[in-house]
């Protein structure tokens, strides 16, 4: 089980991306940051449930299951700022490229970032997302063929 030293120092050593993450499905900073101060709530109140060979993936479902929580609410709600300048999810430094990862499903992006972007496992990244890890290969499958369709489309 997890104390709380261990829990702070694993915190911090994951809070850029548990940022990254929520940024990825979250239009505002401000949605990112409820989501993560939230999840680190609901985490730190369950801390003792946990192994901590397990803590990241678990903390990492966490942030994602706020993430959709508050994405739901906000989906309910349009605000006239989100209208005139949406937030970009992820900031890749090539315009071209945020053009392509825009025109990319979430159920595929999101394994894609947090394989190739954050260094989760095929393993971690199927007990994040609850799903077996044939899916989540299967995803980073198409995720790939999409993204360099969208490229190439851009290219001509």
């Amino acid at each position: 089980m997890m104390d709380e030293e261990t829990f702070m120092d694993e915190v911090e050593a994951m809070e850029r991306t548990l940022y990254r993450v929520s940024r990825s499905l979250l239009k505002s900073p401000e949605d990112c940051a409820d989501a993560v101060q939230e999840a680190l709530a609901r985490a730190w109140a369950r801390r003792g449930r946990v192994e901590a060979a397990y803590f990241r993936p678990w903390l990492m479902r966490i942030v994602i299951n706020e993430c959709r929580t508050i994405g739901r609410k906000r989906r309910r709600v349009v605000l006239v700022d989100e209208v005139e300048q949406p937030a970009p999810a992820f900031e890749p430094p090539d315009d071209r490229l945020k053009q392509a990862l825009s025109a990319v499903p979430e159920k595929l992006k999101v394994p894609l970032l947090l394989h190739y972007l954050e260094g989760f496992s095929v393993a971690e990244v199927a007990q994040i997302l609850r799903i077996p890890q044939g899916t989540v290969k299967s995803r980073l499958h198409h995720a790939r063929k999409r993204l360099r369709r969208e490229w190439e489309a851009m290219k001509e």
